[in-house]
């Protein structure tokens, strides 16, 4: 009697596990399509992939802690087979997952995870389908034996390969300019990747023209002092006294720093003669501000120049104001209609 009872339990706990398996699989489906709707981030990140871009000094045992599971966002080897949430993408492991959800439904201990852990997340080394059973589950911590990594580059739950790579190349900056220690004062963080070797670019010019001028070496650490000086801070001054940076939400004053000189560059060129930063500042941002009224104080003020400087030409008529203020979002006024009185 007893072994037909655990036969029981055991089918039991096959069809309980293997619904669960089915409900996670259709909820991974349905976020793959929530995500690709919003454009947001649902991929486990590839360990091995990290790894080769992250600079790292060395790794220590931090020993078996109860880790949070949504402080979990990648993979050594399993980030294929996992979502974000680590939902199953896929059915090929079917039978390993419900292994372990049956597992859970015995109250059989299971041992801990295997993880690294770099800056504020962790990474899967041995133990995926545990964290994605105990997920599904509903819970919050896992045991783990955690391997840290040391690096400067502090990850947090939420991040993504873009920021991955910016938080690489940020602490790279770092280093080769040493800015910390010339100005632990200054905040000059980029929001799209690629942007700080422009800027390592814009110092090596810049020490370049300075040993011109004075016919002798300048060494790295002061050019990238003068640099911050003489170039940087003058160009960030007028991006404030501009309110600028308000223009273009979510962005940075050195993100703005990088598209304004590249814009006094262009201005440059195609007026053939000096472009002041503020002109170029002010420039850039009538030009690509998303601001709708400044779109709109654009358009009149193009308009105006217009009028002014072709009087002996007919100028745009009503309709064709009306519809570009349209355009540039503002809602023309209809016409009040005549009074009865």
């Amino acid at each position: 009697m007893a072994e037909t009872n655990e036969m029981d339990h055991a089918a039991n706990y096959k069809q309980i596990a293997a619904m669960h398996f089915d409900a996670a699989h259709r909820k991974g489906f349905w976020r793959s399509v929530l995500s690709w709707i919003t454009n947001t981030q649902n991929k486990l990140l590839p360990y091995d992939e990290i790894r080769k871009m992250l600079p790292m000094s060395g790794q220590h045992y931090l020993g078996m802690q109860e880790i949070s599971l949504d402080q979990i966002v990648g993979s050594v080897g399993r980030y294929r087979d996992f979502d974000r949430a680590f939902l199953p993408v896929q059915t090929r492991t079917r039978a390993r997952w419900m292994n372990i959800d049956r597992a859970h439904l015995a109250n059989v201990a299971l041992p801990p995870i295997e993880v690294y852990k770099i800056g504020a997340v962790y990474f899967v080394k041995d133990g995926n389908h545990r964290v994605s059973v105990a997920r599904q589950r509903g819970q919050a911590y896992i045991d783990a034996e955690v391997i840290e990594i040391d690096s400067p580059v502090e990850l947090t739950p939420d991040v993504n390969i873009d920021q991955f790579i910016r938080s690489i190349e940020h602490a790279e900056f770092l280093k080769h300019t040493d800015l910390k220690n010339l100005r632990p004062e200054l905040e000059l963080e980029l929001s799209l990747p690629g942007g700080y070797q422009i800027l390592l670019e814009h110092i090596n010019v810049h020490r370049y023209f300075m040993g011109t001028q004075r016919t002798a070496e300048v060494s790295w650490q002061e050019a990238v002092g003068d640099w911050i000086d003489q170039v940087y801070l003058p160009m960030i001054r007028v991006i404030r006294e501009n309110k600028i940076l308000k223009e273009f939400p979510g962005r940075t004053e050195a993100d703005l720093y990088l598209w304004i000189i590249e814009h006094l560059w262009y201005l440059r060129e195609q007026y053939h003669g000096e472009v002041s930063l503020e002109d170029a500042a002010t420039h850039f941002a009538d030009a690509y501000s998303k601001n709708p009224l400044r779109r709109i104080l654009n358009l009149i003020r193009r308009t105006a120049r217009f009028i002014v400087e072709e009087q002996d030409q007919e100028g745009p008529s009503d309709e064709e104001l009306q519809r570009d203020l349209r355009s540039a979002g503002y809602h023309y006024p209809e016409p009040e209609a005549p009074s009865e009185d």
